[in-house]
Parts: C-alpha cells; structure tokens; sequence
C-alpha cells in the first residue's frame, strides 16, 4: 500500500510539472474603444470605477492576469472563468450587441448584481478591491437596471 501511494504521488507531481507546459490562450484581443460599454452608456465616473474594479477582469477585453495565471492548475482556472465571463457578456464589445440583446444583458446586469451572484465569490476572494458594499451593490444595480429601462425606450 505504502508503494502504492509513492507512485501515486510521483505521479501526480510529474502531471503537475506536465500542465505547466499545456499552452493557454491569455489574451486580450485588440477592440474598438468605441464599442466599449462605460464609453457607449456615458457611466458616471463612480459606476465605471465599480464596473472597471469589479467586472472588467472577466467580462472585457482589458483583463489583468495575475502572476499566478502562469501556474498550473491555477492558469486552467482563470483562463476558464475570463473565457466563460467574456462569452455570457462582454463590455469590450457591447455596441456589436442587438438592441434586445444589450437590453436583456442589462436586466441580467441588474439581477445579478442585485442578488449577490456578481461578482463571483471566488474572485472577490483574490482580489478584495472587487468586493461590493451594499451600497456600492445598489448603485450598480439601480444603474442597470435605469439603463435597462432607456434600452427598452421607458
């Protein structure tokens, strides 16, 4: 048994070693600073700080990868989370979105937002300077959903 768990461990430290050459996309692709949300919506100077201290990380071209973002397993991870983050909605690209998509993204916005689920704990654990206040919370999420009512032209 002893044998067992020496290979075991051998194992797993050679697959280790291994992942740290598995080839991740960490990118930023180059965007239109137009098609920008905060520039498209005119967001008020305290909404772009919350939107570039709590959102832009995942749900934008403008990621800052950490260090650790080089280090398996950790890089799997983060470079999931921005690629899942940048498919369900991403702010670098926000004009290219239809009227009734960036509407429906903006009530998403407000929900998610409103009800805790944004941003996601286990950011907000790394990275402290992303955790919302409760009224920090809300004056996100009344700022949706303000911007969703426009977008639904009411």
């Amino acid at each position: 048994m002893r044998k067992f768990f020496r290979y075991a461990l051998i194992f797993l430290a050679v697959a280790l070693v291994g992942l740290q050459f598995v080839p991740l996309k960490r990118d930023n692709p180059t965007s239109d600073p137009a098609q920008d949300f905060i520039t498209a919506t005119q967001a008020p100077a305290e909404v772009t700080t919350l939107l570039k201290t709590a959102c832009y990380d995942c749900h934008s071209h403008k990621t800052v990868y950490p260090w650790y973002a080089k280090v398996a397993p950790a890089s799997l991870l983060i470079v999931n989370h921005v690629q899942e983050g940048r498919h369900h909605l991403n702010f670098s690209t926000w004009t290219t979105y239809p009227a009734g998509k960036a509407a429906h993204k903006l009530e998403e916005c407000a929900e998610e937002v409103e009800e805790g689920h944004m941003p996601i704990g286990n950011y907000t654990w790394l990275h402290s300077e992303a955790k919302l206040s409760e009224a920090q919370r809300k004056l996100l999420a009344d700022w949706f959903s303000a911007e969703y009512k426009k977008a639904k032209g009411g």
